[in-house]
């Protein structure tokens, strides 16, 4: 219980802390949305039209700390302002709307990803030195070591623009009404191919190596020698002995990709305009617009807070030495 009080104590000053970075951030950037929204009009309005849009947007004259109290305020009723870039959706549905999206992305990708990866890692181990662990998992670390941009490039162009099996952009067809439909959903999933299998090329290597370098350690073990002299099948020597041992350092794994799921396909998502929270962020800052910007920021670093003491708290129930600590 101590263990946790002291995590708990580290999460609610991580989220002090990065509550002051998103306020205070965006500030520090040069020019102001006021500036961007007005560029495209050039000289055609007044200082006392510009005036008026600046006092409109919130960017009045007062101190920053006054602006950040107010901030606090409105946090913590709910109140993330509205959108300068989308005016005026208020930014709790923007984040709502791209959240949806990158859930979708990332579960599916790394859901993808544990099973492939814990397959190939098991199958690895099992025969290793063999044909399958001579070819699968070094192609997989090469595949993995390009950038995850690079990789996103060169499967837009060669499955979206050339061979031209599924959609460049976008999360759906927006011909197709949203809906529990087949043409809907179907639409949806052709949308996903090309970034779902970007992330799960990208990651994928993790998994297999983790895997495989436990699977290796656990069959070294007296217990796996038992099991074989016992005349038990090989089978379920692999799965039901040390496959099911080897696994458990992959929780740690599975909890930080899990909280990276948030903010780790921004550049994914913004090579196939997958409206997902990354792209959302990348847009938000080109326009200057502040309280999405810090909407964000804060829903990312939140999701990731909040994941990790999860895990954390799954731990104390796993390994008994955490709850004497």
């Amino acid at each position: 219980m101590r263990f946790l009080l002291r995590r708990l104590q580290f999460y609610i000053v991580a989220f002090i802390a990065a509550l002051v970075t998103v306020f205070y951030l965006p500030r520090l950037l040069p020019g102001d949305p006021a500036t961007a929204i007005l560029a495209p009009m050039g000289s055609r309005l007044t200082q006392a039209q510009i005036d008026a849009l600046r006092k409109a947007l919130g960017l009045g004259e007062e101190p920053l700390w006054k602006q950040f109290a107010s901030f606090v305020s409105h946090l913590f009723r709910g109140d993330l302002g509205v959108s300068y870039s989308q005016f005026p959706t208020p930014v709790t549905d923007v984040i709502a709307t791209s959240l949806k999206w990158t859930l979708l992305l990332g579960l599916t990708s790394l859901l993808l990803s544990v099973v492939i990866g814990h397959l190939v890692g098991i199958m690895g181990a099992w025969r290793r030195g063999g044909l399958f662990d001579t070819i699968v998992p070094p192609v997989s670390n090469f595949i993995g070591a390009f950038p995850a941009f690079f990789l996103a490039l060169g499967v837009l162009y060669f499955l979206g623009l050339k061979l031209h099996w599924f959609p460049i952009s976008h999360a759906a067809d927006h011909s197709i009404p949203p809906g529990f439909t087949l043409a809907y959903i179907g639409s949806v999933l052709r949308h996903l191919a090309m970034p779902m299998l970007v992330s799960v090329l990208v990651n994928l290597q993790i998994w297999i190596m983790t895997m495989r370098n436990s699977m290796v350690v656990v069959l070294a073990e007296d217990y796996i020698t038992m099991a074989e002299a016992k005349g038990l099948t090989q089978r379920r020597i692999m799965f039901n002995y040390a496959a099911r041992n080897a696994i458990l350092p992959s929780v740690t794994g599975f909890g930080i990709f899990l909280g990276s799921i948030l903010g780790g396909q921004v550049l994914i998502e913004q090579v196939f305009s997958y409206p997902g929270l990354g792209f959302q962020l990348v847009r938000a800052v080109g326009a200057r617009d502040y309280p999405l910007m810090g909407g964000l920021f804060l829903a990312i670093t939140t999701g990731i807070l909040l994941v990790n003491f999860l895990l954390d708290i799954l731990y104390t129930y796993i390994d008994p030495r955490v709850r004497r600590q």
